[in-house]
């Protein structure tokens, strides 16, 4: 195994990687011409095949990293394949979406068909999306051993295979099914394995199913942005909910994590009564729920997102300037998980954690494990100490009414099954899918059975 831990490439543009042109066109007209550290020193390794291990901070452009090879080495394949030659594994729905947001567009310059499939969504819809065809198979463990067990989908043509954040799928007792999917796939096919951390049972998984890979890590497992600040402030119980309800009413994005859905609704309800434009997002929520309130926290319309862990990765929303924790995480882990949702991609972000007495000790042994100094201070509501730090202010006291969803229209009887059409803006997926009657694939939007474009099985 070759180990490169802090690789000095002279590979300083994309064009230098002799990715498909289509793609270089589509990344120039996203603004992105020269790669990130991690995409850098692992693409060339990728592209010419080899298994590869990527060690990086979250928020570092894994998914480019993996992406970008998976769709140059599928360019060129056979048309319209009924079983997918590609596929990439994530934790949860969230992160299958951003994978899914960022790739779409790209498999779309190359005419590939790319689609999802994940737990909260139709699975009728996703088996016939995926008997359609497909090239690249964005999916969760669970929803994808689901399709396998049902024989709505085949492994046996995946060549290539992504596993993203594979420590998360370990902590989340994901292996097994992970091994279940990966033994379903040609053994002598590509693996590309990204994870924050390669000890335990993810190097049991490279130990099984990758040969001789070369390993590239770009940046220590701990906590080392230099343009993020950490802050832990001690809270007394009874002044905790007004702290928290003042950093709330702030200027900017926040991201405030908390540890059950309960409390996630709980404190979502106190502050929208105090003020502050808050949503709730958590594992209870439906996937059309979830939907919803990304996009407000995204446009700005509600810039407080209250969470539990299942945010604390795969959501990358830009200018998220501070992230809280409300409750401490379980461990070092979930405190740089949740920390890398602010100063992403070289931007600065603030990280605070609310400790009251009883935590301090706990708390301080977890920030020396995530190799974290942060500064120390006691605050109570209304403090100038405070008010640095965080921007936090008076809220305003007056309510945030909830806006009525859009009535739902009732689908016609032989609207179910039916599919969307293309994907706007990208393919990105968003949005409900249309009721119409079904279309056999040959006269989807004037296109003749030879041609091919990407979508996600949102609402196919």
């Amino acid at each position: 195994m070759t180990v490169t831990l802090d690789p000095s490439t002279q590979i300083t543009s994309f064009a230098e990687l002799n990715l498909p042109e289509p793609l270089l066109r589509t990344l120039r007209k996203n603004g992105m011409t020269s790669p990130f550290p991690i995409q850098a020193a692992t693409l060339p390794d990728a592209l010419a095949g080899r298994d590869m291990l990527g060690r990086a901070q979250t928020g570092s452009g894994k998914t480019l990293a993996f992406g970008l090879a998976l769709l140059a080495r599928l360019d060129g394949g056979k048309a319209q394949p009924q079983r997918p030659r590609a596929l990439v594994l994530v934790p949860t729905r969230e992160l299958a979406m951003q994978v899914a947001d960022a790739l779409i567009p790209l498999a779309k310059a190359l005419g590939l068909w790319c689609r999802t499939a994940v737990g909260g969504m139709s699975f009728l819809r996703q088996s016939e999306a995926l008997n359609r065809g497909v090239d690249l198979l964005i999916a969760t463990p669970g929803r994808l051993s689901d399709h396998v067990r049902q024989g709505t989908c085949s492994l046996a043509e995946v060549d290539f295979v992504a596993l993203d954040e594979a420590d998360q799928m370990a902590d989340m007792g994901f292996l097994p099914q992970v091994r279940e999917i990966l033994d379903r796939t040609p053994s002598d096919g590509q693996r590309l394995l990204f994870s924050a951390t390669l000890d335990g049972d993810v190097a049991k998984l490279v130990k099984a199913y990758l040969t001789d890979p070369v390993t590239h890590s770009v940046a220590p497992v701990t906590a080392s942005i230099t343009t993020m600040e950490h802050h832990q402030l001690q809270v007394s119980h009874q002044d905790k909910q007004a702290v928290i309800t003042e950093i709330g009413a702030r200027q900017g994005r926040t991201i405030m994590f908390v540890r059950t859905k309960h409390h996630v609704d709980r404190l979502t309800t106190k502050l929208r009564a105090s003020g502050v434009a808050a949503a709730a997002l958590h594992g209870g929520k439906t996937q059309g729920q979830r939907n919803r309130v990304l996009a407000a926290f995204k446009d700005g319309s509600t810039p407080v997102l209250v969470a539990t862990d299942v945010a604390a990765r795969g959501i990358h929303v830009d200018d998220v300037s501070l992230v809280l924790h409300v409750d401490p995480p379980a461990d070092h882990k979930d405190y740089l998980h949740r920390a890398g949702r602010t100063a992403r991609a070289g931007a600065s972000g603030t990280v605070v954690t609310l400790v009251t007495h009883d935590q301090r000790r706990p708390m301080r042994r977890l920030i020396e494990r995530a190799g974290v100094k942060p500064s120390y201070a006691t605050v109570r509501p209304g403090d100038a100490e405070l008010a640095r730090i965080t921007g936090a202010r008076t809220p305003s006291g007056e309510p945030v009414v909830e806006q009525p969803q859009p009535q739902r229209h009732k689908p016609r009887p032989q609207g179910f099954g039916g599919r969307r059409g293309a994907q706007g803006g990208g393919g990105q997926g968003k949005g409900r899918p249309g009721f119409g009657p079904r279309r056999k694939p040959a006269q989807r939007g004037g296109r003749g059975p030879g041609r091919r474009h990407a979508t996600s099985t949102e609402g196919s």
